[in-house]
């Protein structure tokens, strides 16, 4: 027999037995400060009138809608369709979203919801789980491990996330993109003068009046004044866009090649480093000139350039077309070290995460994937550095007066011979100092904008 709400008098009294458990004060509603911090995103999803309280009805309805999600995920997930989840269908189903765990780390986060330890999960220790859980499916999960697109830290040549068709067809794709977009424009602004600053002592490292960091940005502010320290900012931020749409629109099609059309699933870690690095060649190969102009309107002095237009201009007449290529051959060696070293330590991090923490939830928390974004690419800067630096000193060199048209191999070995091995690394210490604002900026901004493009969870 039903009630007179329709709904199973057993299931009816546990409901009204977890409404009471929340419920502390005993005033018949439940408010945000009533719940723990995990609880809040059920009040915000099951508040219909929005007064910031779920009263008894709003909460059983909030439960049956929920339900439902629930009962469709698993539905999917149960492969064999025996009413069990077992290690494989996990392991699979985080595949399928581009996370890509081992049969022990699949086992761990079947183990947090095994409550009768046969491990296999049921329908019930399914719900049980996931019931008061603000996620609502796997591709959450799934998608607090994607970061290439919300940590900018002024370079792009990582390798791009693993999407699912399901979001390729919905648009989430290009949203994600244009968050991570956005989020890297207003970062790189805002750490601007540091970027500026590294590219200063990259060319001019060796010269004893700009030689560090206090006396390359005070020889910039004296040039030109606070504004100088911008310069280069705005083409910078314009070849975000650009290439990040170049470098999605190539690994995709480069997966399909490695792995046929037809094929689905994801690509394994090497064939991501592979794929990688072929779109990451392919766009820096298309907007390369941009490259150029930003480093050449990054060192302008004062009244060189009128515009990027100017530049551009004055680069062509006096140079010649090729001049948009200078240092293109170190800046694609450094693409291999940079990508193969970020993923790698990235995987790795991720990996260590998920052998050690999923007891109690199969999801990280923000500390932990800022920190393995900014260490993994830092990791990745550390080893491409040396190829970045010849790079941006072979596109300075018309501008540098007096400076020698130098291939990279002698370049690399002027510098070595002159400075040192140390010279490879001038300008790392303004580069290393802006990575924590750089992460914290996009972070907020990038978690902000997919509020707003409608990609938050």
């Amino acid at each position: 027999s039903r009630g007179d709400s329709g709904v199973d008098p057993e299931r009816e009294r546990l409901w009204a037995e977890l409404f009471e458990q929340l419920d502390l004060n005993k005033n018949g509603l439940i408010d945000v400060n009533e719940l723990r911090i995990g609880l809040a995103q059920i009040v915000r999803a099951g508040d219909v009138n929005h007064d910031g309280q779920l009263d008894f009805e709003e909460f059983t309805e909030y439960l049956r809608s929920h339900e439902k999600r629930l009962k469709l995920m698993f539905r999917s997930l149960d492969r064999n369709n025996d009413g069990q989840l077992d290690v494989g269908e996990i392991q699979q189903s985080l595949h399928n979203l581009g996370v890509d765990v081992t049969l022990e780390q699949a086992a761990k986060i079947l183990q947090s919801m095994d409550k009768d330890h046969s491990m296999t999960i049921d329908w019930f220790e399914w719900r049980d789980h996931f019931l008061f859980n603000p996620l609502h499916n796997m591709e959450e999960i799934a998608q607090y491990w994607k970061h290439s697109v919300m940590l900018d830290i002024g370079e792009l040549l990582t390798v791009p996330d693993e999407f699912s068709e399901k979001e390729k067809q919905s648009g989430f794709v290009w949203r994600q993109l244009m968050a991570g977009a956005v989020a890297g424009s207003v970062s790189r602004t805002g750490t601007a003068p540091l970027d500026r600053l590294k590219v200063f002592l990259q060319v001019h490292g060796q010269s004893s009046d700009k030689g560090n960091v206090w006396r390359g940005l005070h020889a910039m502010v004296k040039e030109g004044g606070l504004t100088a320290l911008w310069r280069g900012n705005g083409i910078n931020v314009l070849k975000i866009a650009p290439e990040t749409a170049i470098k999605f629109l190539a690994y995709e099609q480069i997966k399909c090649l490695m792995r046929g059309s037809k094929e689905a699933g994801t690509l394994k870690v090497q064939e991501r480093f592979v794929a990688g690095s072929l779109a990451g060649a392919t766009a820096q190969t298309v907007i390369y000139p941009m490259e150029v102009l930003k480093t050449r309107l990054t060192l302008r002095k004062t009244g060189q350039y009128s515009s990027v237009a100017d530049c551009a201009k004055q680069i062509l007449q006096k140079e010649g077309v090729l001049a948009f290529y200078k240092g293109y051959l170190p800046n694609m060696l450094g693409i291999v070290p940079y990508a193969g070293i970020d993923l790698a330590v990235y995987e790795t991090l991720k990996n260590a995460w998920l052998q050690r923490h999923t007891e109690g939830s199969p999801h990280p928390g923000v500390l932990v994937l800022v920190g393995c974004g900014t260490v993994s690419s830092t990791c990745g800067q550390l080893a491409s550095y040396p190829l970045a630096l010849i790079r941006t000193r072979m596109q300075a060199q018309a501008s540098v007066k007096g400076a020698p048209q130098l291939s990279m191999l002698t370049l690399f070995r002027s510098i070595v011979a002159q400075e040192g091995v140390v010279g490879l690394y001038r300008g790392i210490a303004p580069n290393f100092l802006k990575v924590i604002p750089a992460v914290s900026i996009s972070y907020v901004v990038y978690e902000h904008m997919r509020k707003v493009l409608g990609v938050g969870t």
